[in-house]
This record gives C-alpha cells, sequence and structure tokens, in this order.
C-alpha cells in the first residue's frame, strides 16, 4: 500500500511555500469541489491538482493514491446504483440473460451521474489534501493554523491524526510481515483476504491503544494544559505564494461569474 499522509523532503516548488498558503488552497479546492455538480468541471480540478503535483516534484506520490480512489469510485458507483433510480435506463446490473433473476437492478442515468461527480469529488479533495500534507512538515501546518486562531486542541487532534496514520500504515506492514515469516496460510481468495485482516488488526489496535497512552502522558509532561506556547520562525511569503494566491482569486470570480450565470 502506498504511503499516505507523509510527508516528503523534496525540493519543489511547493515546499518553499508557506503553509498558510496551502491551507487557504486546500480551503478553496474543497469548497469548489462540493459546490461543483458538473462532471467536467471536476475533471479539471483534479487534473489540475495533478499538474500542479508534477510541477511540484511529487505526482508519483499522488498517482499510488489512484488505485485506492478507484476502488472507492467502484463502491460508490455500486452504492448509487442500488439506491437511486431517477434518470433514464441505461442497463441492469443482472443481465437479462440470467434467468429468474435477470432484468432487475436498472442502472441509470441519474445514478451514474451521482456516483461520478462524488468520485470526482473524492480525487479532488484527496489530490488536494495530498498536496499540502507531501510538502508541509508538521510545525509549519502547526504555525499556520495558529495564525488563523484554530482552538490549540484542534489543532493538536489534526496533527495528531496526520502523524498517526503513516505509523499505523508501516506497523501494520510490518506486522503482515512478520506473519508471513511466521508461514500464516489463511487461505486462497476473498475468504483468505478476510481472514489474513484478523491477525494484523487485532495487535495494531492494541499497539496504537498503547502509543496512545504514552502520547497522553507525553503531552502532559511538556505542559500542554499551560497554553504558553514557544514562538517559531514564520516562513515568510515568495513569490510562489503570492502567484497561489492570484490563482485562487481568478479562479474564485471565475467559478463564481460561472454559477451567476454572468458567463
Amino acid at each position: 500500500m502506498a504511503d499516505i499522509l507523509q510527508y516528503k523532503r523534496i525540493d519543489g516548488v511547493f515546499h518553499h511555500m508557506n503553509a498558510l498558503t496551502k491551507i487557504i488552497f486546500l480551503l478553496f479546492v474543497i469548497i469548489f469541489a462540493v459546490i461543483s455538480t458538473d462532471p467536467l468541471v471536476l475533471v479539471c480540478i483534479v487534473v489540475a491538482l495533478f499538474l500542479m503535483a508534477i510541477v511540484g516534484k511529487f505526482a508519483i506520490e499522488l498517482a499510488r493514491q489512484v488505485p485506492m480512489l478507484l476502488f472507492l469510485s467502484a463502491g460508490l458507483i455500486l452504492l448509487t446504483v442500488l439506491t437511486m433510480q431517477s434518470g433514464t435506463v441505461v442497463g441492469y446490473l443482472i443481465p437479462s440473460i440470467v434467468p429468474v433473476i435477470g432484468g432487475h437492478i436498472p442502472i441509470t442515468t441519474g445514478a451514474l451521474n451521482f456516483a461520478i461527480v462524488l468520485s470526482l469529488r473524492f480525487f479532488a479533495m484527496l489530490f488536494a489534501f495530498q498536496l499540502m500534507v507531501i510538502s508541509t512538515q508538521p510545525r509549519d501546518l502547526v504555525g499556520a493554523l495558529q495564525q488563523i486562531r484554530l482552538p490549540v486542541d484542534y489543532t493538536l487532534m489534526l496533527l495528531i491524526a496526520i502523524r498517526f496514520i503513516p505509523t499505523l500504515q508501516l506497523e501494520g506492514k510490518r506486522i503482515q510481515e512478520a506473519q508471513l515469516a511466521r508461514a500464516y496460510n489463511p487461505g486462497e481468495g476473498v475468504i483468505g483476504k478476510v481472514r489474513s485482516l484478523t491477525p494484523i488488526i487485532i495487535p495494531l489496535v492494541s499497539n496504537a491503544l498503547g502509543k496512545a497512552n504514552v502520547l497522553g502522558l507525553t503531552i502532559d509532561l511538556r505542559g500542554l494544559r499551560t497554553m504558553e506556547r514557544t514562538p517559531s520562525l514564520d516562513k515568510p511569503f515568495g513569490t510562489a505564494d503570492y502567484v497561489m494566491f492570484a490563482g485562487v482569486a481568478i479562479c474564485a470570480v471565475i467559478a463564481v461569474a460561472y454559477y451567476t450565470g454572468n458567463i
């Protein structure tokens, strides 16, 4: 499984940007993706984000998330087909040639369009979030969140979540390798895959709870409850930051004009 929510030390343009710039850009992408219902617009957002990742020299990290997103998209399409019946019927989930049960569960254009829009939104949001996390050190992210006056408790929760996911991912990989070294063979097929998760999830959850307890004690020992912070040096805004602000402003104006019917 590809690493997610992991900072990468790359000498790219996004790594030299101020963390506040990337937070504003992330919020803009999330808002724009949520209000957009046109699949073509969402495709343009996804393509633009991938091109930006190419410029930032971490397109490979984003490309590794595509299989997971495609699997999620397939699940969304199946769910919408089963639950939505709006629009024109283009086929059936169970083909008509199947005896007795054939010709049931219609696939409609409304369900497909809704599923595609949701999938593209997930693509856009994850790509934008990955763009920020890959290119931003945790201390810079904390400083930027404090600048926008986000409560310290919420900042801490966000930082712990971002740091814990790669740690749990690596821990799960090590547990899986240990089970394979012990010649654990749950069998083949889907049942074997499901059985193979049990000896991984149980020790992974146990280790995570232990680390959470240690983390809580560490936070108390470092005096979080005093709410006194050591000042840190903020990264100054550069040319790339101002270009990003200008691009966000132009896109926002175009979006407002598009959805108000002025263009």
